[in-house]
Order: structure tokens, then sequence, then C-alpha cells
């Protein structure tokens, strides 16, 4: 019988036919059996984290994953049978085996049910990859009727909770294909497979179907709650590195800067208007105009004669410079000769620009990454630059639909094979790299997509090319959360959408300024504060001067931001240090609370603020461009049950459980703090290192508990994971109204050996509305343990 026919009938006999399984093999990490033709893996990783490998009888696969990159460690495990099941239990949860059938239960260690695979849910359908006989992969679950689940990556649906979903998982401008499904019961499962993946929740149940693979691979990590899941799946797939400091400042992009005076120029204004900046980004085309010079990695463009100047221009005026390099190149740059020489570029194969004289590099040949990088080096990092926009990481198709690359040979199989992984080769490859060259400065890569086990290559994703309009604004909210119950904690949006001209046709007027204000604030409390796009130019003194009300909103958010510095940099660490998230989906601290499970346009910024967007235009008039503030609108917000909330700007309490209205006039959006929190607030400053931080305004909320970590370190190499860095642990206990300072562990060289901290004990009328707010007690702080009662 020839090859092709015996998996013609595999694949019939694994969906229809029932076969008692045969006996089991301990392995080293779990158990192998044999049920219904179908050979099943059981491997636990850790007690709570289990891989399942699933394949047609006699099909080896030696998979290596590209996303999961640590080792199974041996366990502890008991197994044992109880006609028809074999359980496998560790310290933490038990899997359950039907012999009859194959079917999966995955329960907690008392017994109860956390997830379950339909009985007969795993297909397996022929399918030819190019020249390799695989599989059309897919795998059912089902899921309780109340549950909520996340994840999946970005997309432009605007749908919190996943369910009665079908999502279509593939890398394209503006929608992220993640196959991780996060479970509002505390567990997540990642399906590791690289081609296009159909997400499907229906009433038959819950699948992950994969146009091709050799194995159904999934892990199956229980944390218990979302931050549980996150860290496991961070365990598994990589941890986030530390960012350097001013990242976390504001950055001024546009499509685009046409050369290096502008470049310049934009920050020297920002600075005689002082007005902070710490970033600025230089899109494409400084390789010249022609398609043929695309991308070439060098300065071609006569605008910028001596890059190495402007480089050093703006450091001098203490800020940073990215640059825009693309996975394409055109013919006439010797980066494509080199690549083209070495066979390591897609033949036949369209991206942007859709022209033939174009072509896009293969990231999964380690060689290719590596000449890819010596160009990068070379013409651009030698130099001083200071981080990468890696764009069309996709790569993108969006101009090329209707051609099919799916057959295109990578390194690594068909791109059909590994297509969704793009972004994460080409990025890791920028990463090792740049690691291997300079251990002084951290690597920051903005890209605008992403797979599993990104954000273990130093890089924040951005939402893509969206259109500037109030309805795609609020949809940013439930991509970016989503992305981050994905694992992925760095996201942002570019700043008053990106195609501004598309429903915005007179200009910078009223109405575009009023959907700015509006997203730039959302911008302030997402994890990089970045503006961009294009028709419609974003630099501040674009939008009036001090005085008028656009202008003077924006510069208000912008200091915000900068007052925040100390919270968002030690949120960064706890990101780092215990796979933590920053831009949190109210599920993540309030899952109890059936109420947040789809709520949509509001977050938690940290474990401090609750954020909740404007997303609806409330004082302007697209007709007739003008602005009317006479009456003041109302924002409805949801304050999560069993806390307690203070309004930021206001200082007043509120209970939570409740939908309450908030004022909103165009320079404030609803933010509400959680009692118990304790908030660092450094100095209003230019520049992220303007100013050190001996003075440190440490605002405390009571009514509960809580406790805050500042992060402090050398602010850009990677002695960090040295361990040369310090913290300082902060704990407010409410019964006592105590404040302890705990002693500070660790050094660094600068570190502050002694600091003032001015507390303030937040109460009616002790908000942020008026700036600085009148300290309540002042505190000399050397490093040694003080306590103190209010």
């Amino acid at each position: 019988m020839k090859r092709k026919n015996l998996l013609l009938i595999v694949g019939f006999i694994c969906c229809y036919v029932t076969v008692s399984a045969q006996n089991y093999a301990k392995t080293a990490l779990g158990i192998k059996t044999r049920v219904n033709n179908i050979d099943i893996e059981i491997q636990f990783f850790t007690p709570k984290i289990v891989r399942i490998i699933k394949s047609p009888s006699g099909i080896n696969d030696d998979k290596h994953s590209l996303s999961v990159i640590q080792q199974a460690q041996k366990q502890q495990l008991d197994i044992h049978t109880n006609e028809p099941y074999i359980t496998i239990s560790s310290n933490a949860i038990q899997v359950k085996l039907s012999k009859l059938n194959g079917q999966l239960t995955f329960n907690d260690i008392k017994g109860s049910t956390l997830l379950n695979e339909k009985r007969d849910g795993i297909r397996f359908t022929p399918f030819k990859d190019s020249t390799e006989n695989t599989f059309t992969v897919s795998q059912v679950f089902q899921l309780q009727q109340a549950e909520a689940v996340y994840g999946l990556g970005q997309h432009q649906a605007g749908k919190m909770n996943q369910r009665n979903q079908k999502v279509t998982l593939k890398q394209e401008n503006m929608e992220i294909g993640i196959p991780f499904m996060h479970s509002s019961k505390g567990y997540g499962v990642f399906w590791d497979n690289y081609s296009t993946t159909v997400f499907d929740d229906n009433a038959a149940g819950t699948s992950f179907s994969s146009q091709v693979g050799n194995c159904a691979d999934y892990y199956f990590i229980y944390g218990g709650n979302a931050d549980g899941v996150v860290a496991g799946y961070r365990y598994l797939t990589g941890q986030a590195p530390m960012f350097p400091r001013w990242v976390f400042g504001y950055w001024q992009s546009r499509e685009r800067y046409k050369s290096q005076q502008e470049v310049v120029g934009v920050i020297k204004k920002y600075r005689e208007l002082k007005v902070p900046i710490d970033g600025i980004v230089q899109d494409w085309q400084y390789w010249g105009v022609e398609e043929s010079k695309w991308n070439s990695t060098e300065f071609g463009n006569p605008n910028y004669p001596d890059p190495k100047a402007m480089i050093d221009s703006v450091h001098q005026l203490n800020a940073h410079i990215i640059i825009s390099v693309w996975p394409d190149f055109g013919n006439q740059t010797k980066i494509w000769a080199d690549m083209k020489n070495n066979g390591f570029l897609y033949t036949d194969f369209l991206s942007y620009p859709t022209t033939p004289t174009v072509q896009v590099y293969d990231p999964f040949n380690p060689k290719a990454r590596d000449l890819y990088w010596s160009y990068m080096n070379k013409n651009i990092f030698s130099i001083g630059m200071d981080g990468w926009w890696l764009d069309s990481t996709e790569p993108d198709h969006s101009q090329a639909k209707g051609h099919d690359d799916d057959n295109t040979p990578t390194w690594l199989g068909t791109f059909r094979k590994v297509r969704n992984a793009f972004p994460l080769a080409t990025t890791g490859g920028v990463y090792q790299h740049q690691r291997e060259t300079s251990a002084d400065k951290r690597v920051f890569i903005l890209t605008r997509s992403a797979f599993a086990g990104q954000q273990r290559n130093a890089t924040t994703v951005w939402s893509g090319d969206i259109v500037s309009d109030w309805s795609v604004l609020r949809k940013q909210i439930s991509g970016g959360l989503n992305l981050s119950l994905s694992g992925i904690p760095y996201w942002n949006t570019d700043i008053g959408g990106f195609w501004g001209g598309r429903l915005y046709h007179k200009g910078i007027d009223a109405p575009f300024q009023e959907l700015y204000v509006r997203w730039l604030q959302f911008g302030t409390f997402c994890p990089i504060m970045r503006s961009h796009g294009t028709d419609l130019p974003r630099e501040i003194y674009q939008f009036g001067r001090k005085g008028s009300w656009a202008y003077d909103a924006i510069e208000k958010y912008i200091n915000l931001r900068y007052r925040l510095l100390p919270y968002n940099y030690s949120n960064a660490w706890d990101i780092t240090a215990n796979g933590s998230t920053m831009m949190r989906a109210l599920v993540m601290d309030f899952g109890e609370d059936q109420k947040v499970l789809d709520i949509n346009n509001e977050y938690m910024f940290g474990k401090a603020f609750l954020v909740c967007p404007v997303t609806d235009s409330m004082y302007t008039n697209k007709v007739n461009s003008q602005a009317n503030f006479n009456n003041i609108k109302s924002q409805k917000v949801y304050l999560p049950a069993g806390h307690t909330w203070f309004d930021f700007w206001t200082g007043n309490k509120i209970k939570g459980g409740q939908f309450i209205k908030k004022e909103s006039p165009v320079d404030i959006m609803p933010l509400y703090v959680k009692a118990g929190s304790i908030i660092p607030m450094g100095p209003f400053q230019q520049y992220t290192s303007e100013k050190d931080l001996k003075n440190i305004e440490l605002r405390i909320y009571p009514g509960a508990n809580g406790t805050f970590t500042l992060y402090e370190d050398e602010n850009d190499n990677y002695h960090y994971e040295k361990g040369i860095y310090s913290t300082i642990k902060f704990i407010w206990n409410d019964k006592a109204k105590t404040l302890t300072i705990d002693s500070r562990k660790g050094n660094y060289p600068g570190m502050l050996n002694n600091r003032t901290f001015n507390l303030i004990l937040v109460n009616l009328n002790h908000g942020v509305g008026a700036g600085i707010a009148k300290t309540d007690k002042i505190i000399m702080y050397s490093g040694l343990k003080r306590a103190v009662r209010f």
C-alpha cells in the first residue's frame, strides 16, 4: 500500500474507530500510550504545566518548539489506573486519560474539573504540504457555560471575552495571531503550532484547528489565577528583559520625518517649549525614495548627509532615537545582493511594497539572521542608534491579496507551516545579536507583529496601521488587553490613529484635536507612550500653544507620565522578575466579580490604577469643526466589587460594585485608585534622567492593607541580571494606620544613599488635580527600616 493511502486510512480510523488503549509506558515526565491508533504522550514540565502530544500511530515527529525554550524537569508523579482511566497526578493537578477513547480531563488537586477534551475531539486530516505529507490538525475542548476565555493575540473586533467567537489566527497588519487561550478559571492552553490556525467556540465545543502540522502539541498551564497563568506561560517561553528607563518617557513620531535637520529640530522644539520628551523615531525612506533601494539599512537619502551627527545631536539634547528597518530589500542594495548570493531570499513572494524588485529574507535561517544583523550593526548600530523599529514583521501581505505565498520554501519547511512565527524569528535574531555585540545598551524593539515567546526578545508591539476614529480607539483597549493575556506584556498604539486623513479631511481641526487628546490620555496609561501617524502631524505644537485647550491637555498628560516614572519602572521590573503584567484586564484582579468578565473599555494599569478611557466625542462637532465646553459631559465607569476606590483627581472615596458617572471635561480621563495602593510619584522633569529621585512623593490610599516595591538600577545596561540593583518595599497596615519602609535591599553604582519621602495619606480634596499635593509627613531615609504612624 502506498504511504499516501495509508495516511488517508489513518485519518479515517482516528476519527471513527474505537479500540481500547494498549498498556501505557512510564517515562521520566509522565506516560506514553496508544488509543484508537493515536499515540498520546503526557509530559509534566512542572507540577502545574503539562504538555500533550498526539499523532497518528507510526508517525514520528521529533518536534523542536520555536516558542517553548524551557526544558522539562523530572517530577514526582503518582500514576494509577482506575478502569477505564489512567490518572497522573502531581502535587498541583491531575490529568485523567480515558483508555476507551483517549479523552483527557484536567483537574485541580481536589479533583474539580478545570478543562475537558471533547470525546473523539482530535482530528488528523491528511494534507499535502508541498512535498511533505502532513495533516490539518484540530482538537476540540469542552468549556463550562459560565467560563470566559481571553488571549488569542490582538484583534480588531472589540471583543474582550472570546466565547462564541470564531477567530483566524494569522499574522496581518493590525491582526496578531497567538494560539493561547486564557481562561477565567485560572488555566491557559498554548497550542504550539505556527501555521494559520482557527479558534472556534460554539455549541459543539471550543477548538484549535491548524492548517498543517505533524502532530497535535499543546500545553496546559494551571496558574490558579491570571497572574499565575501568565507566569507559567513565561516560564515556558521566556521572560521579558528590562527596557532602558528612557523608554518609559514620551515618544514622538510621524510618517515621516524627511531630514536629519527635521528630526533634531523636533527635539529642540520640545526642549524650547519645556515639554518632556525622551524618544523620537525615524521612519522609512532614509535610504532613499526608489523602491530598488528599499531598506538598504544605509542613509542613502541626501537629506541625511551625516547620520552620526544626527544621532549625536539627539543624544546631546538628552533624547534617544530608534529607526525603521524592514524584512525585505530592494534589488539595488548591498544587503539584497548578499542575501541573494547566499540563497536567503524568498522567491515569488509578495510583501510590501508589492514589486518583484523587493524581496523578503528568511529569518528562520540562522545564517540569514547573522547577515541581517551584520548590515544593521555596520550601518546603524555602530554609529549610536538606540533601538529598532522592525516594521512589517508579519510580513505584510495586505497589498498582495490573492497571491499564494504558502509554498515558499523556508529554512524550516514551507512558509505555510511556520508563517505565524515569522515575527518571533526576525526579532529574535536582532535581540540575540545585539546582546552579543554590546552589554551596555539594552535592546529595545518596536514591532508590528508577535508570536508566543516574543516577549523574551525585548519587543514592544504596536497595534498596526489603524484608522483615526472613535470606534477604533475603543477597540484598541480590548485588543491590547487580550495581547497582554496572551503573555505579551509590552504594547502600544499610534496615538491619534495612523490614518488621520481618512476621516478627518479638514486638518488638525477641533474634532481631530478632541480625538487626539483622548487617545493621548489612553496612551499615557499604556506600557509605552508613543505618538505616530500619517496625513496629520502629531507634535504638541501642531495643536496650538500654551493656553489653548488641546495643547494644555496634551502637556498635562505628558507631565503626568513623567511623574509616574518610579511607578512604571518598578512595574517593569515586576514583569521581568515575577512574570507580571502592566496593562491588566479587570479579570486579572477581580475575577470573582462576574460583571468585569466582558468589560472591554476599562483596565488596571499596574495593580493600583483603574483606567477608563473616553472613547466617544463629547465636545466637538465634525460638521462645523467647533468645540463647545459649556456643558460638562460624564463617562460611565464600573468600579469592581469588594474594594474601595479613590478618584485620582479629587481624592473622593467610592464603594465598589457599582456603575458611576464621572464628569469628564476634555482634560480629565476617569482614573481611580484601589484602596491599599501605594503610588510613588517623581518630579516634573524634561527627560527621564534630568532629575534624580532624592524626593519622592509617596501617595497612600487607605482602606485596605497594601504593599509596593520600588525598583531602581543603572537604567540602561544588563548589570541587573547579575543582581546589581536595589529595592525598597513599602507596607501599609490599614488598621494600625502605619506605613513601614523596609530596609533597602541591594545596591548599584550611583545609588542614592539618602533621600526624602514626602508621604500623603489621600482623602477628599487631596487628589492630584492641582499638581503636587500638600505633604502629610516628611521622612528622611538612609536605607534602614522605618515605621511611620498616621
